[in-house]
């Protein structure tokens, strides 16, 4: 029986439980991040200075012309440096520092008070090298006091940093986790499904676990699988039916024809039933797809080929092996032979001599078949691995076959994950590598 599951929720509805987890987690370390960044702030605040200062100015304003020399010394027991001014001093005021840097300029532009009234020439205010902030005591006179240190923050600002990076790394790392557990990694799960998808099998290829949308996903593509092997078996039942179909009046014609009494037309009748036959052959050796099926085991691809050679050789062919005498990987050995067999057949057809190399490598093994025949044009080489393309050029022996044997060798190469690739030899001919890996 099928255990049920419970689907997870939407994409939508977890993304949002993310943001209300990530808004619970900010509203609750806030505050402590922030208690403790200003328990380790030695910085004074703009804001809160400027409010003094114009509080001592206030008082200053309101006592006689003579007591006012005894505000600023209350004053400065607090530890405030304060002078009285002229107010015709502000303009020897600068608006910056020779040592101040790009960031001092653009901090002091943004992050400035908006409800306390600006100090006389603003809020970075320089007296030669010295940070000074004014506030004007009466029409003529202002209170200009030595600001230590000169760097100064604003609260209202620095006090939401703490917030504004808590936030940010708890989103950046909720959202990192809920991408690659959620998305990511059922995406890759379905992907590297595809890859190794076998039409041959029964059971499903997608997993279909995850949120909705992954598992709405899943089914599709398992529905789609299915579709595509009952189309292919369709196909395959169809032509499976015409071959049979077929053989049987070939059959009566092959048995006519031998009892035909002219040499020559007995030859070429029995020469057109084997063609037949012969077409009828690769056709169902392509539909049948028996590589797919084969079972992957340890084969000796070594001894394989050598076995391939001595084939070939005994039949009159000028084919030579070139390799190891033994080579051990995992690998369909049936579809494996049949596709360098396909392709030695097609280099002894148009080829006078023939090399089958084997090497091994960086955990993958190398099968190269050359001939001196006279070669693929380059721009049609991609276009021989398709199914039923024939060539008009030199390699064609007048048209035996649909030109289905490379077709079949690129399937093959491909159910083992290697690579097929086709490349001028030297001097003449055709290269053709097939790289597979040992596992």
């Amino acid at each position: 029986m099928k255990r049920l599951s419970m689907p997870q929720p939407t994409l939508q509805v977890q993304v949002v439980a993310i943001i209300l987890a990530g808004l619970v987690v900010v509203a609750t370390l806030g505050p402590i991040l922030n208690r403790r960044i200003e328990s380790l702030s030695t910085l004074p605040d703009l804001k809160q200075v400027a409010e003094r200062l114009r509080a001592i100015a206030d008082l200053a304003a309101h006592a006689p012309a003579g007591e006012r020399g005894a505000v600023l010394n209350l004053a400065r027991r607090a530890g405030w440096t304060l002078d009285l001014a002229g107010a015709e001093s502000s303009a020897r005021f600068a608006a910056s520092s020779p040592a101040d840097g790009v960031l001092d300029r653009i901090a002091a532009w943004l992050f400035v008070p908006d409800d306390v009234p600006e100090p006389v020439g603003g809020w970075r205010v320089f007296l030669g090298e010295t940070r000074i902030m004014a506030v004007p005591v009466d029409g003529d006179t202002l209170l200009v006091a030595r600001l230590d240190p000169a760097r100064m923050s604003l609260r209202d600002v620095s006090a939401q940093i703490p917030y504004y990076l808590l936030a940010l790394v708890t989103f950046v790392l909720l959202f990192a986790v809920f991408s690659g557990r959620v998305i990511t990694r059922p995406l890759r799960r379905i992907a590297a499904a595809a890859a190794e998808a076998d039409l041959s099998g029964e059971a499903e290829i997608f997993e279909e676990r995850g949120s909705t949308e992954i598992v709405t996903l899943a089914r599709a593509l398992n529905r789609m699988r299915r579709r595509i092997v009952t189309m292919v078996e369709s196909r395959t039942r169809m032509l499976r039916g015409i071959s049979h179909d077929l053989r049987t009046p070939l059959t009566r014609i092959r048995l006519r024809a031998d009892r035909v009494a002219d040499p020559d037309l007995r030859a070429a009748l029995l020469g057109d039933v084997r063609r037949l036959e012969a077409l009828l052959d690769e056709s169902l050796a392509y539909l049948r797809d028996d590589h797919a099926r084969e079972a992957v085991e340890r084969t000796d691809v070594a001894s394989t080929l050598q076995t391939i050679c001595s084939d070939f050789a005994d039949i009159g062919h000028d084919i030579r092996f070139h390799g190891p005498n033994r080579l051990v990987a995992r690998c369909r050995p049936l579809a494996l032979g049949r596709a360098v067999a396909n392709l030695c057949e097609n280099a002894t057809r148009f080829a006078s001599r023939t090399d089958l190399t084997l090497t091994a490598g960086d955990g993958v093994f190398v099968i190269e078949v050359a001939d001196n025949g006279p070669g693929i044009p380059e721009d049609q080489r991609a276009r021989v691995l398709d199914p039923f393309f024939k060539l008009d050029t030199a390699r064609q022996d007048g048209g035996t076959g649909f030109g289905l044997g490379l077709a079949i060798v690129a399937e093959i190469v491909q159910a083992h994950r290697g690579s097929l690739d086709l490349a001028d030899n030297t001097p003449q001919g055709l290269r053709v590598r097939v790289t597979m890996p040992m596992g």
